[in-house]
This record gives C-alpha cells, sequence and structure tokens, in this order.
C-alpha cells in the first residue's frame, strides 16, 4: 500500500508496509499514483503530455524516472506487500499473562472540578475514595508476580489528583526500592498532576524518584481557567504555573510533559502551544478531547477542520525554532523513521488489559485507567489475579487486524489500531473505531512524518 501527500513543500511517498519514505519531483509522484493501475506505456504517455519540455525535461528523463519506480517496487521499497497478519497475535501469545505496568489509582477524589474530566472529577463514576498503604503494596507485590521474567516495571500515581494522597505515594515508593534487589526488579514510576498541591517536598521527591512528571495546564489562562477550576469555580492558572515552572527547573527541563487538553472552546490550539513555549515549558503535550455526542466540549465538523490547519502550523512552528536552535518537543510528532518499534508492537496494540492494567484505591483491576468503573471489564483484582477472562480476551484479541476499518488504512502500523478506550466510548466496542480520533491521527501522523524528512534533510 501507497500513501501520497504534498505538505511543507514536499512531495512525500509512504511505502506502508516496509516503511520506507520517498521525497520525490512531480514526475515521480505521479507515475508512482498511477504505477499499479495503468500500464507502462499509458503512464509515459501521460507523462509527457503533462511534462515535456517543462523545465527542460526530456521522454528519457520520464523513461529513467519510471525505471526508477520500478527498482524501488523490486527492492521492496515501494507497493510492498502487506504479510503481518499471520504475526497479529503472536506477542500477545509469548507475554500472555505477564503484566510489565500498573496505573495505580492512588485517589479517587480531587480538588479540581474540571468540566471535561472522563473521571468523572475524579470519582470514575463510584465514591470518593484513596488508596491505602496495604493495598498499595499489594498492588506492586500482584506486579512484581505477574511480571515474569521482565526486568523494568512501570508504575504511574494517577488519579483523581494523586497529591491528595501522597504520603501513601512516597511509602509505596520506598517499599518498591526496599524489595528491587530481592525481586531482581528495577521500578520506574510516573506521576501525574494537576499542580495545585505541588511544594519543595513533591519537587524533591519527583526529581529523585520520578522517571516522568504529566503536568496538567490547557495553555492560555482563558482556556485553561475555562475547564480547569477548583469547587469554588476560580480558575487553577495561576496557582500552578508558577509551581510548574519551579518543578521543571529543578529537573532541568527533562523527564516531563505539560499534557493538555484542547475542545471546541479552543480548536486553535496552536496559540496554546505558544504560550506554554512563552512560559518556559518545551516538552508539550495537546491531546483532542474524547467526550459524549453533544457535550459542550465536543469537537465540530468546522473545529476539525481548523484543527488539522493547527497541525501543520505547529510542525512549521517546529521546523523554525529547530533551525533557530530553540527546538521543542510535541508528544504526538515524535517519530523514528529509521527504527522506532518493532513490527509485533506496530501490529498488536498498546497492551490494556493484558500488560497493563489500571488499579482501584480497593484494588479492583481493569484494562486500563479509562475503563474505571465500567463494571463489565473489571478483570478481577490484586487478591484473585484476573479472574474475568472473558474481557481479557477480547482486549488479547484487540490488534490492526481485528478491526476491519484499519486493514486499509496507510495509518495502521503507526497507531496500532488506536485507543481501545476511545473506541468504546465512542462506538460501544473495543474493536469499534473513533473515527474523529483516527482522522486526526492520521493527519499528525503525515505532519510528523515531513517535520521528520525536513529536518534531516536541513541537517
Amino acid at each position: 500500500m501507497i500513501h501520497q501527500y504534498k505538505l511543507g513543500g514536499y512531495n512525500v511517498v509512504l511505502d506502508v508496509c516496509s516503511g520506507s519514505v520517498h521525497v520525490v519531483d512531480d514526475v515521480a509522484y505521479d507515475i508512482i499514483a498511477m504505477y499499479e493501475y495503468e500500464s507502462k506505456e499509458d503512464i509515459l504517455l501521460e507523462m509527457e503530455k503533462k511534462y515535456l519540455g517543462v523545465d527542460g525535461i526530456t521522454k528519457e528523463d520520464i523513461l529513467e524516472c519510471f525505471e526508477q519506480v520500478a527498482e524501488l517496487e523490486s527492492q521492496g521499497k515501494l507497493f510492498s506487500p502487506d504479510t503481518f497478519e499471520p504475526m497479529a497475535g503472536k506477542l500477545k501469545e509469548k507475554t500472555s499473562g505477564v503484566v510489565k505496568a500498573l496505573c495505580l489509582h492512588i485517589a479517587h477524589t480531587c480538588n479540581l472540578n474540571c468540566s471535561y474530566c472522563f473521571a468523572s472529577q475524579g470519582k470514575y463514576h463510584g465514591e470518593r475514595a484513596v488508596m491505602s498503604l496495604e493495598v498499595g503494596k499489594r498492588a506492586l507485590d500482584f506486579l512484581v508476580e505477574n511480571s515474569g521474567t521482565r526486568r523494568n516495571l512501570e508504575v504511574d500515581f494517577f488519579g483523581g489528583e494523586p497529591l491528595m494522597n501522597f504520603e501513601v505515594v512516597k511509602e509505596l515508593v520506598a517499599y518498591s526500592r526496599s524489595i528491587e534487589k530481592e525481586k531482581g526488579k528495577n521500578f520506574r514510576f510516573t506521576l501525574t498532576t494537576n499542580g495545585v498541591l505541588i511544594d519543595d517536598d513533591v519537587i524533591d521527591f519527583a526529581n529523585r524518584e520520578c522517571h516522568n512528571v504529566v503536568l496538567s495546564l490547557d495553555g492560555r489562562r482563558e482556556i485553561h481557567d475555562r475547564f480547569r477550576v477548583d469547587y469554588a469555580g476560580k480558575g487553577s492558572f495561576d496557582r500552578i504555573v508558577p509551581k510548574f515552572q519551579k518543578l521543571v527547573e529543578a529537573r532541568d527541563g527533562k523527564g516531563y510533559y505539560m499534557r493538555g487538553t484542547f475542545t471546541h472552546a479552543n480548536p486553535d490550539f496552536l496559540e496554546d502551544i505558544k504560550v506554554m513555549l512563552d512560559l518556559g515549558f518545551n516538552e508539550l503535550s495537546m491531546e483532542p478531547v474524547v467526550c459524549a455526542p453533544g457535550d459542550p466540549a465536543e469537537l465540530t465538523d468546522e473545529d476539525m477542520v481548523i484543527v488539522k490547519d493547527q497541525y501543520e502550523k505547529l510542525a512549521e512552528l517546529m521546523l523554525e525554532r529547530h533551525k533557530e536552535g530553540r527546538p521543542f518537543t510535541f508528544y504526538h510528532y515524535m517519530i523514528d523513521l529509521t527504527g522506532g518499534p518493532c513490527i509485533y508492537k506496530r501490529i498488536s496494540g498498546c497492551g490494556s488489559g493484558t500488560e497493563y492494567m489500571a488499579v482501584t484505591p480497593w484494588g479492583d483491576l481493569y484494562p486500563c485507567h479509562q475503563f474505571v468503573g465500567e463494571e463489565k471489564y473489571k478483570l478481577g483484582n490484586i487478591y484473585d489475579g484476573v479472574t474475568n477472562t472473558r474481557a481479557q480476551c477480547e482486549f488479547a484479541e484487540c490488534n490492526v487486524y481485528a478491526r476491519e476499518e484499519c486493514r486499509n488504512c496507510w495509518a495502521r502500523l503507526y497507531c496500532s489500531g488506536g485507543c481501545a478506550a476511545n473506541a468504546y466510548h465512542a462506538t460501544g466496542s473495543v474493536k469499534g473505531v473513533y473515527e474523529k480520533g483516527c482522522e486526526l491521527f492520521k493527519k499528525r501522523m503525515e505532519c510528523a512524518i515531513m517535520l521528520a524528512i525536513a529536518k534531516e534533510l536541513d541537517e
């Protein structure tokens, strides 16, 4: 399969199954577009009609270009076949029963009252609760017991707002460190916070113990304070930004992400990116809101047009700052055209419900944080393990080839079939397709590939 597009002054040709990316001239671009469906004679005739004499192009030039396309095909760099479907379930079969990461819901409560929150202001459609030290320790033991021979284990302290249960967070990290050597494991921790409770103690702890810190900021003050308010209705921007700046400075600008959400209120999210940059933040992520149809925050069709344009302008800004020696990272544009995940990972998906699970404050297991509260997807608990094998099998079967819509999508080896949670909340099925999410993902990939090309050619 071939995907062709024009962006940033480049004619880009992606050979989907080999991963080869080609930057070509207009003649080659048009030859490739016709190559699978037209005869050589018809292609050459059409190219001569269109290009002969343009900028001195000759018949010999056109023929040579055609032969170069044919050579790339013979090398497996164009029109390569999809031979991956038999591999689709192999990775999950191989790692069956092995858990490598937990999302610990250390607090099902929050000190903010964000209206677009998928977690119902941290309660996850249930009662407010915090995780006890005993439950947390058992969760970590469960992870060790079910991690097989894996050495590196990931734990995300999540909420609600995890800093509302900070003492338990610290005690759980201390417990993990106390068993690492004996168990032959290495724990890597992530803390996700809205920032309200950050102080020097939190900063010291995060810089000492957390591999990554995710900081929630939606950009411009007026945008951030529209949704991210406390229970008195007051915005949080002015309270959290100085704390975020202090934390990031203490981390030497590394090992963090500013994580924002854009909604119907700010489809022009690039303006929020610029504000974050002006505030001194260079590791950025802006996610489209996922909400119920009809929600005031939902992105409209008109918004989608604006968002796609913003993605292009974001790529332009990143390239401009790269040339100026002031680069910044945008999470969704991180792409490695020469390596990246192995093919098994590319076709099997994120591992939610199999190698990655979320743990509630009372120890129930769910496929990921976005499924917590969906009772039919409760997998079991940290004491008895996975008992809902039917639900786990449903997630184990999630891969690129499980979704009919993905089979002929050029972006399938980049998204790995997409997010099961977004699919479920949009369609009622983990094997469904969240169409708006797919549309935006494909646009991001086009921009990311173009940006990688531009940086490569600039060096």
